[in-house]
């Protein structure tokens, strides 16, 4: 496994001309509309055995949390 995840394409744009920027371990420059973007990895999801039966996959929005009380 790589150190570094590489995007597949421009989120903005759609090209597939990306650059890594040397700055930061986790940004990509994209050559054709000439924007940075950041790529972040924040987990594995869980299987359908271990998560919760409301299918928010245990993470819960600030909204949601206010609304229940």
């Amino acid at each position: 496994m790589s150190e570094r995840a590489a995007p597949q394409y421009c989120p903005y744009c759609g090209d597939e001309d990306l650059r890594p920027e040397p700055d930061s371990h986790r940004a990509w420059h994209c050559r054709s509309c000439a924007r940075a973007f950041e790529l972040a990895f924040l987990g594995l999801r869980l299987n359908s055995e271990t998560e919760p039966a409301d299918g928010r996959g245990g993470v819960e929005s600030p909204a949601s949390i206010g609304a229940e009380r």
